[in-house]
């Protein structure tokens, strides 16, 4: 390293500072440090482009002295060809996010739109605890929604129900068959604890399986409950914070949905 050009050497302290820099700003949300805003907002979706757009121009700019100089140096370019591809692939990345934002605009989802799933006092008191967001009627416009203030002006005019019924149409009530309103419960809790939820709880006479289920990076907290009629089972699943969920919410009930198929043998 000591022969190398000072250009190299920024652009590979620049490469190893991306990862790092990235992984703070997650873990920091995780473990409370500061909350999402800043961690999600401010440091990746407010500094994290103008980052790597330095760390691109930076990599760039040592990419031509490489090419320019003689006599070359195939692993200056190299290491200046990969500073340009890093970060320009995490920004393709960060508009890929805010395209898949936009297809799932919500993070409230549900089996059944006309009568979701509630969940209990106890559910109810923790997401007040954690000042997450409020359960919205299913049949609101999102635009008479304060959260949704900056969604586009033609999804304002949907409903959590038209969003649902529209972009997850896959996703269904599971059929009892033959399986006893005990034995889907037991098939719920042995799913969601598959699936790594957390502090699950069970409630046979009312029907109802709730569970936690978390993010590794940030820590975001979604409610996950499944209720257990006389005939099926319908399943919801709701963020704790932030308008999109990138369609994690749907993701996970139909995962959740395909494990108690299996143990309850139907479809």
């Amino acid at each position: 390293m000591k022969n190398f050009p000072w250009h190299s050497k920024l652009v590979l302290a620049l490469i190893v500072f991306l990862p790092i820099y990235f992984m703070i700003a997650a873990l920091g949300t995780k473990i409370g440090l500061w909350g999402y805003e800043i961690g999600l907002g401010a440091l990746v979706i407010v500094a994290g482009a103008p980052l790597l757009a330095i760390v691109a121009v930076a990599a760039i700019v040592s990419l031509i002295i490489g090419l320019l100089k003689k006599p070359r140096r195939k692993l200056v370019i190299a290491i200046a060809a990969v500073g340009v591809l890093i970060p320009l692939a995490m920004i393709a990345s960060l508009l890929s996010v805010g395209g898949t934002a936009a297809a799932n605009p919500i993070h409230d989802v549900a089996t059944d739109t006309a009568n979701p799933p509630t969940f209990s006092a106890q559910t109810m008191t923790a997401r007040a605890e954690a000042e997450a967001n409020p359960l919205n009627d299913y049949q609101m416009p999102l635009g008479q929604i304060d959260l949704f203030a900056g969604v586009s002006e033609e999804t304002k005019i949907k409903s959590h129900a038209q969003i649902i019924n529209d972009a997850y149409a896959n996703l269904s009530p599971l059929p009892l068959g033959g399986a006893t309103k005990a034995d889907a419960v037991a098939a719920v809790a042995a799913a969601m604890g598959k699936m790594g939820l957390s502090d699950i709880r069970s409630d046979v006479e009312a029907g109802r399986v709730e569970g936690v289920a978390e993010t590794f990076w940030y820590g975001f907290q979604d409610d996950v409950v499944a209720r257990i009629g006389e005939a099926e089972i319908d399943f919801r699943s709701v963020s704790r914070v932030g308008q999109s969920d990138l369609g994690a919410n749907a993701a996970r009930i139909a995962e959740l949905r395909g494990l108690v198929a299996e143990q309850i043998g139907q479809r």
